[in-house]
């Protein structure tokens, strides 16, 4: 992920300093909380909008938001409208010729069709978030055929769409339940998935694939995960506040996984078949049930350098980090 530099409510623009952070490959993005842009300012952007790409953006949020502003920034190509409660003149958005990259989320959003805009279908990254209506219609993303990053919160009216586009590289799912996931195996060239919030009890409905990084935070009533080794390509994975998962079990190898954390699950007792990620370099567990003596037990892989295991007890994470580091690992 690229590092940030993001610009708060500038009253002038310094054009040198977001050169220079372009230069260096960060994302800047220069924001609005409240009604400072004036007309002045908003050039500057606007001229900035033409010079650089998409990795510089422009924020608005946290106000009251009339849509008519983005007419002095028809340049724009990154524009985060989001954590906003009101937004009026929705349409401009629609006016937007050069918009690659787009984070909508504006809470008393009326207008659900408004994912039909024939200029969003050139988006490369959409971030959908809540709204108060859930009818918002999904059915148009199937035409966003050059969407590789997609991030939808609270929202699945036709959520099989995202089953066809076929270039999508990130899938994050946020506060969403109750759907089944079977679109996902469409996606082949999907390296990244994130569920954040929402509830399912399991994620059985994914075939074998291609994913590379898996994160699992905080999703409700989540308690099973059987079908890990069809994450055969697996390099990262990420399971964190799963309080009724009691169990982890590698039946098979996952060679290309290199980082296993697992965070907060107070009612995990059992992680095995840890011999079976033979490329395995980073181990973090904290916060669970598991018992950390019997759990050494188990034979680790050659590869494994970095292991943390905490218990939030002082005295025996103490001693624990003193066994670890005797036995040659590191703890970052």
């Amino acid at each position: 992920m690229k590092q940030q530099n993001r610009i708060h409510n500038p009253t002038e623009i310094d054009r040198l300093l977001i050169e220079k952070d372009l230069k260096d490959g960060k994302l800047v993005i220069v924001q609005f909380s409240s009604k400072l842009y004036s007309d002045k300012i908003l050039a500057d952007l606007n001229e900035l909008c033409l010079q650089f790409d998409e990795n510089f953006s422009v924020r608005f949020y946290g106000h009251y938001f009339d849509c008519n502003i983005l007419l002095k920034l028809p340049n724009i190509k990154a524009l985060w409208l989001d954590c906003l409660l009101e937004a009026d003149n929705l349409e401009v958005l629609t006016e937007l010729k050069n918009l690659k990259r787009l984070s909508l989320g504006i809470f008393e959003l009326k207008d659900t069709e408004i994912l039909q805009a024939k200029n969003f279908q050139n988006l490369e990254k959409l971030i959908i978030c809540e709204t108060r209506t859930k009818a918002l219609n999904l059915k148009y993303l199937e035409d966003y055929t050059n969407l590789d990053y997609l991030i939808i919160s609270g929202h699945t009216k036709n959520i099989d769409a995202v089953g066809k586009l076929v270039n999508l590289n990130f899938l994050g799912l946020n506060c969403i339940s109750k759907v089944r996931l079977d679109f996902i195996n469409k996606l082949n060239k999907l390296k990244s998935l994130h569920f954040v919030l929402g509830g399912r009890e399991n994620l059985e409905e994914i075939e074998e694939n291609e994913i590379e990084t898996l994160a699992i935070r905080e999703v409700r009533a989540f308690k099973s995960f059987k079908n890990i080794a069809n994450f055969k390509k697996l390099k990262s994975l990420l399971i964190e506040g799963q309080i009724q998962l009691t169990e982890i079990h590698f039946d098979k190898e996952l060679t290309e996984l290199k980082d296993l954390m697992i965070f907060n699950c107070k009612n995990l007792k059992s992680l095995t078949g840890i011999e079976k990620l033979n490329g395995l370099n980073q181990l973090k567990i904290s916060k669970t049930e598991i018992v950390f003596e019997e759990f050494m037990e188990q034979i680790f892989p050659k590869s494994l350098k970095i292991f943390a295991f905490c218990t939030t007890k002082v005295k025996i994470d103490k001693e624990i980090k003193e066994k670890l580091l005797k036995l040659g690992y590191k703890e970052r």
